[in-house]
């Protein structure tokens, strides 16, 4: 009987301990999709912040920029990410929505650095190619003058 008691308690302890509870959907909810924009720029944001920005500053936190550029709060957004944690498989395909659009996100941010580098090395090419016509012309000046003060020495 003693084990039974020990048993018992135990045994309720595992099942209420399994996880199963779904929340009940808050009235101002945050729809999917703005959910899944909305962790996207937590995300960079997140990423943003150990980066220095161009005050040279380091350790800011961006995250009310993204609560105001959705017109939301951080009360609203914590009540929507429970409720929407609460139902696994639906937030790991919110997840999965979310780790698409950063590398969407990644690759027109790899195709813009590639492009500038792109444009600085052309740019640097053509200055080089701008340098090198202006001492080649520079050049032929030089010879001009030279050839022209031979001409006038030796009619001299």
């Amino acid at each position: 009987m003693k084990r039974l008691q020990f048993f018992i308690p135990i045994l309720f302890l595992f099942v209420s301990c399994t996880g199963n509870t779904i929340y009940k959907k808050p009235e101002d909810l945050i729809p999917r999709d703005s959910m899944v924009l909305l962790l996207t720029d937590m995300h960079i944001a997140a990423a943003a912040r150990q980066t220095k920005n161009k005050f040279n500053k380091k350790d800011v936190n961006y995250m009310h920029f993204i609560f105001e550029k959705y017109k939301i709060d951080s009360t609203r957004f914590e009540s929507s990410n429970t409720y929407y944690t609460s139902i696994i498989d639906s937030y790991d395909k919110l997840l999965n929505n979310v780790k698409l659009n950063l590398q969407e996100k990644g690759v027109v941010i790899q195709k813009e650095i590639i492009a500038s580098d792109s444009v600085k090395k052309t740019e640097k090419t053509d200055k080089k190619d701008l340098k090198l016509e202006i001492d080649s012309l520079i050049n032929k000046v030089h010879k001009k003058r030279l050839t022209k003060s031979e001409k006038t020495s030796e009619e001299e």
